[in-house]
């Protein structure tokens, strides 16, 4: 199948997403970055060829969904860099840095190619300037609740509380410092940025200890 990309001032080609996209990646000779919110084009491990770099963008929920998570750790595993954000502005493949696959039709499955200058560096620019502050994919899977201990179990209650670190300290009878370190390995866990965004998460997963009545 040959695929012919767009080269014009203005307008776009569709092809299929399937095929189509998978001969365009397997071009990949330098990087390929992606945004996606999972519904939007995107690319396989086993599309990971050795010797091109792969960055990836995807929404924190797609670490607490058991699909979404394993897809995200097979990335990870197959080479790919992979971190998450709360939210995914954009659905966007970048090849190469010169050229840009957007989501086209998603009744036919197609996906629109283009070699505009502008729309690559603007797919370009927003991916990097939301990069550097996206949370990696730490690990190869987030812990079940079983691997929580009791003691984490309450401090994740706290936090989606939003306790403060004496008022945790003093809650768990440990001292403060002993808080903020279970804070951040908790934190890394979920892929999380705040104390109550971490309680969030946790809850989404049904991690938080059931108080009794």
């Amino acid at each position: 199948m040959t695929v012919t990309v767009l080269n014009r001032p203005v307008g776009f080609h569709q092809i299929p997403a399937r095929g189509g996209l998978a001969e365009l990646l397997a071009s990949a000779e330098n990087e390929v970055i992606a945004m996606s919110n999972l519904t939007g084009p995107g690319f396989s491990p086993q599309e990971v060829k050795h010797g091109v770099r792969y960055r990836a963008l995807f929404p924190d929920t797609a670490r607490t969904n058991p699909i979404n998570g394993r897809h995200l750790n097979a990335l990870s595993t197959a080479g790919a860099a992979v971190r998450t954000v709360p939210h995914v502005p954009e659905n966007v493949i970048v090849i190469d840095g010169a050229i840009a696959v957007l989501p086209a039709d998603g009744a036919t499955g197609s996906v629109a190619v283009l070699r505009l200058t502008s729309v690559v560096v603007t797919a370009v620019e927003l991916f990097e300037r939301i990069w550097p502050d996206a949370v990696p994919l730490a690990g190869c899977g987030l812990p079940d609740a079983t691997d929580l201990s009791l003691r984490e179990q309450e401090m994740l209650r706290l936090l989606a509380l939003g306790a403060t670190d004496e008022v945790a300290a003093a809650q768990l009878d440990i001292s403060v410092r002993t808080v903020r370190r279970m804070v951040a390995q908790i934190m890394n866990r979920l892929g999380a940025r705040s104390r109550f965004q971490a309680g969030v998460k946790a809850a989404d997963r049904g991690w938080l200890l059931e108080r009794a009545s």
